[in-house]
């Protein structure tokens, strides 16, 4: 009985471990934080284009999840990670490392700009949304793969 009581343990041990070990690939930790931006930018296009309420502390927490998101995004991308997990990220990203982290610091940078100086209502809300989309799209463009 205590040996079918270990196999079951090391079994279930094995089991966490294997998940533990997927979560922490590279491709599918960079999908959870585009994930946080996709939601965050979600957040204030509702703001912008008026189907929510403005709120100062959704603005403040949607733009401090993309600066702080952007921040280590770019770590996540090690020789290796280029395939598998479904990723969208072009082999261009290793080709022009130095281009792909430039441009994950402009919309750090620009969401840190807009948190220092708040938007006070929702078209402030809308441009803020603007300039952050441009810098998305200006990456998206170059490094990521189009879905077939």
């Amino acid at each position: 009985m205590k040996m079918r009581a270990f196999a079951l343990a090391a079994v279930l041990a094995g089991l966490g471990v294997t998940a533990v070990t997927a979560a922490d690939e590279p491709q599918e930790v960079r999908q959870q934080l585009m994930k946080k931006v996709g939601q965050a930018a979600g957040a204030l296009s509702g703001i912008a284009k008026g189907e929510k309420p403005y709120d100062a502390e959704v603005v403040k927490a949607s733009l401090t999840t993309i600066s702080d998101t952007v921040k280590v995004f770019p770590n996540h991308f090690p020789p290796g990670s280029e395939t598998g997990m479904e990723t969208e990220a072009s082999p261009k990203i290793w080709q022009n490392m130095e281009d792909f982290k430039a441009k994950a610091a402009k919309l750090g940078g620009d969401a840190e700009m807009f948190l220092a100086e708040l938007p006070s209502d929702s078209a402030g809300v809308g441009a803020a949304l603007g300039v952050l989309g441009k810098d998305c799209g200006s990456c998206h463009e170059t490094y990521r793969l189009k879905k077939e």
